[in-house]
Order: structure tokens, then sequence, then C-alpha cells
């Protein structure tokens, strides 16, 4: 592979019509059987943007994207993109208060959700700048019967939520038949703001990261390098990583649209209905993260479905443990590797690659055009030797402008040039880069600094053990931080808490062993898969602080 790429100089809007103009019959979205061709879909997306138009939004504005993986979300991203306007993409499972945040901060004035989460955005609206409410329905685009079967079916399961389209609300498929299918004339360029992500919900305030239309078209290009198994107008993406979240933002959508692929489009991850489009649909290419391929290779009645179209799938957002990836090519006959990233870089910067030599428990080498190296956390300046940990720091044509109205963030996050990824690795003789942890969940106690995921590692190799999850608690004085451990253990497997502390000390250090053990049948994580170990540390705080109270 070329360490150097050239990378179209165009807009994300640019981008899916240079597809459809080449690939116009090509079936761009299949959802639940209903097809779009890319012809159509770029008509839909030209309506999308002069119906917002009209409604008033200017190059610049943002537009609060709320869907999940449905026609209307690629509709409506791409639509405000080619106006020109700044999506912001936003997480529909939100609660009032998060949500309130998120539109205050980008000011978005616009709103595009499901029907479904009008109870939650109904409250927020009167307390933030939006002026226009768009909603869609889940059935707009199902096919029949299904189309007139999904509104029962949300009655029983009372998700069917009735709202009168009265303007400031309004109907988005009323807004596209009445729209002109012609182009919008906008003067969007490759170096203007196409989205903001928030990121640093799983540590603290969430900050929107500003990414660039060059940003996003480069690391699709990059995973377009990357991924030489792929044939251009031929390939089907399994879209089940939601696209409000970068990760399935750029190695989904964008990556299928660049190629010219289909979209199998997923709103919610299910095994059993993932595994029947699998068999159904045959995606050759499978972004996902460690739960679902885990999930996939538990399933009881896995060898009733054929999985073997899927050429190529990418691990992210979380370590990809052996027992996970040798069950998957197991049972697909492809290969499945590990790969890094984060929102501030579009999001990918690491893989190992597809074909070739990979490392168990690397995140690979750095994607063409990216520089990666290993600073001492102290200064974030002196280069740490090879095999020496410290925090990673990348640049590339992917990295963000910086942070939404916070230049202090952006001047601690973007120094010299590099972006401070705020995790802890290594890189060894050959290149291959390894996460340690992230700097805020280093633990600290007995003047030791301890890394959660190198007692992770050790407990996903204990027989009982499905997931593991390791978090420090403020302890005496001078012992430091207490660790803990939060299990879940197999189907049908049994451990207690002296064999979880009994195994690691068998292999682990003294001040590494947990000193307690908890047993849990979930973890709280995001859409994405990380685990949010703020929330664990929380809990745990609150528990000391309720027994004290007791006392």
């Amino acid at each position: 592979m070329s360490p150097r790429l050239d990378y179209p100089d165009v807009t994300l809007g640019g981008m899916l019509a240079a597809t459809a103009s080449k690939f116009p019959a090509r079936t761009a979205i299949i959802f639940y059987g209903k097809e779009l061709p890319y012809a159509e879909l770029d008509g839909l997306v030209n309506r999308f943007a002069s119906a917002l138009t009209a409604l008033g939004v200017k190059q610049g504005d943002r537009v609060a994207l709320m869907l999940p993986n449905v026609p209307q979300m690629v509709i409506a991203y791409y639509g405000t993109l080619r106006l020109g306007a700044i999506a912001v993409a936003t997480n529909p499972l939100y609660k009032a208060h998060e949500l309130e945040v998120q539109l205050k901060d980008s000011g978005a004035e616009t709103l595009v959700a499901v029907d479904m989460f009008y109870p939650v955005i109904s409250p927020v609206l009167p307390r933030t700048a939006v002026k226009h409410l768009i909603l869609c329905g889940i059935k707009d685009y199902l096919p029949f019967p299904l189309n007139l079967l999904y509104p029962i079916k949300a009655r029983i399961e009372k998700q069917w939520v009735p709202v009168k389209r009265i303007p400031p609300i309004h109907d988005f498929l009323s807004l596209l038949n009445e729209a002109q299918a012609t182009p919008v004339n906008s003067r969007v360029s490759p170096g203007d703001t196409a989205i903001l992500q928030y990121t640093g919900g799983t540590t603290g305030t969430p900050k929107g990261a500003v990414l660039t239309h060059r940003n996003l078209v480069a690391n699709t290009a990059q995973h377009r390098a990357w991924l030489t198994v792929r044939k251009e107008g031929e390939e089907r993406v399994l879209a089940v990583l939601p696209f409000f979240h970068v990760y399935g933002m750029t190695t989904a959508m964008n990556l299928g649209v660049l190629l010219g692929g289909s979209l199998i489009l997923i709103p919610k991850f299910h095994t059993k209905e993932v595994l029947h489009f699998i068999n159904k649909y045959r995606p050759t290419i499978f972004p996902g993260i460690q739960a679902m391929y885990m999930a996939i290779g538990n399933y009881p009645k896995i060898h009733k479905y054929d999985l073997t179209s899927i050429k190529a799938a990418i691990s992210g957002a979380g370590p990809l443990m052996r027992e996970v990836q040798e069950r998957f090519e197991h049972l697909t006959k492809a290969r499945i590797v590990e790969g890094y990233g984060l929102s501030e870089a579009s999001p990918v910067t690491h893989c190992n690659p597809i074909f070739g030599k990979r490392k168990l428990g690397s995140i690979g080498l750095p994607f063409p055009d990216m520089d990666a190296r290993i600073v001492d956390i102290k200064t974030g300046e002196r280069e740490m030797p090879v095999g020496e940990a410290g925090e990673l720091v990348v640049r590339g044509p992917q990295v963000m402008k910086g942070y939404w109205n916070k230049p202090q963030e952006t001047a601690h996050t973007l120094r010299g040039g590099w972006l401070h990824t705020g995790d802890i690795a290594k890189m060894d003789e050959e290149g291959y880069f390894f996460i340690v942890d992230r700097i805020k969940d280093m633990i600290k106690t007995v003047g030791e600094n301890v890394y959660p995921r190198e007692i992770e590692e050790v407990l996903f190799t204990h027989p009982a053990v499905a997931e593991a999850v390791i978090v420090g608690i403020p302890g005496q004085a001078f012992m430091g931080e207490k660790i803990i451990a939060y299990i879940i253990l197999k189907d049908g497997r049994t451990a207690s808490s002296e064999d979880i502390i009994a195994f690691c000390k068998e292999r682990l250090s003294k001040f590494k062993v947990p000193k307690e053990v908890e047993f849990r049948e979930a973890f709280p994580k995001t859409l994405v898969g990380k685990v949010l170990r703020r929330v664990l540390r929380d809990e745990e705080l609150k528990k000391t602080e309720d027994e004290k109270l007791r006392r």
C-alpha cells in the first residue's frame, strides 16, 4: 500500500453526485426490501436541499439530524451538506437534557427526527433556537405490506406517536414532494465545515468536533484504499453501525457511497434480524464492533445462516479479542481486523492490514498520509522509544479543525500541529501500534500506575467471563484507588468473586489484582459499544456515599 494517496477534491454532496452519475441504476439503499437506486437517491437529496432552502436554511446554518439508520437519514445528511449547511449528528436515544445541551451548543435552528421521539423533543424546543422541526416516520420508506403493518405493530408496542404536521412542524415526505429535484445553487467547497460530531460523552461534557468535507472525504478514501478486496459498483455494506456516529457515518455510509455500493440499512442491532439480512442480502463489507461479532458467534442457531458473502470486517470502538476474531472468521471465511480512531479524526487513524501481517491486540498501522508517534504523558513533547508507553498523537488530512466554540479545548487538543488523542499507547519495532489505555482511565494505586485494559485482557481469558470492565474508585489516601472488576458471565457459566480474584492473582502482580468483583447482566454503553466507565464509577461513588450516610 502506498503511504500517500490522491484525494478527490470534492464535497460529500459532490461525491454522491459523481457516484449517481457513474452508477445511476445501481441500488444505493436496501431497507427491509425497499430499494432506492442512486439516481433516485440523488434526486431526493436535491429535493431535501431545496426544501431546506424554502424554509430559510442557509449555508453555514446548523441542521440537527436525530435519525437512526433509515433512508431519511441518508437523504437528510447529503441534502444538508449539498446545501452547504452543517449537519449536527444527534443520537436518537438522547434524553431531554442531553438533547437540549447539544441543540443549544450547536445553535441548530432546524431539527430532523423520527416522529416516535417527539415526546422527548417537544418540551426541549422552547428552550432552544430551533425554528423548524421536520418529522418522518419509519413506515415512510417501508415496502408493502410492511408500511401498513408497522403502524399496527408500533401501536401495540406503544411506540406510535401521532403528531400533527402544522408549521413549524413539517412532514418529511410532504416537503420532498413539494420541492424541486434540480440541484440547489450553493457554493460549498471541500474546506467548509460538514458536520459537528459531538464527542467526550464517555468522560465528560460533550464537545462538537468540527469536521470538514475534506476531512470526511479523505478518511473515506483512506478506507477505500485499505479495503483491497473492494470492487466499485459491486459491494454491499451491512450498515448497522449508527450513522449519527462518525464511525458508522464514514465506514458504512460514506464508504458505501464512494464505492457505488448498496447500503443495507438496519436501524438497530438485533442478532437474529442481522443474521437474516446477511443471509438474504449478501453483504460483502461489515464494519462493526466486537459486541456485534461476539453476538453473531454465540448465536445458538448460527449454522442455519450463510455468512460467507462477507469478505472483510473492521472492528472498532474497543479491543478485538482472539476468541471473537477466530470464531467470526471460522463462520464467514472472511478477514476481520482491529482498527482505531476517534471522532476528532473522522474517525479512523489506524488499522491492521486486511491481508498481510496483523497482530492480535494491535490497532495496526497508520492509514496513508497519517503520521503517528508516542510522546511522554507529562509534557506531550518528548518522543518515546520503541516499546515504551506514552500518549498517542496523530496528524493527517482527516484531523478536525477544532471544537465548536471551544478555543481553549481546541488549543489543548491540537498542539504543535498534532492531535493529542488522550490514549496511552506504544509502538513496536515494525511500526504497529498498541493501545494500552486511556489517560483518564489510568488507575493509581499503592504508588503504581495500573492500566484497566491489561486486567480486562486477563479476565477475558477466564472461561466463564463474557465481558469485563475495570474501574478505579478513590480509596484510602495512602493506598490510592481501589480496583473493582465488573463482570458479565457467559450463558450457563458460573463463577464467584473468589474465583475471579484467585484467577487474577495467578496472572497479575499483587497491586493489579481487583479488590472487589461485581457481577452484572449488562453494562452501560454508548451505541457504538464503548462502556461508560464514568457511569459505573459514579454508581460506585454514590453507593459509598449512601453507606456513609447510613452509618
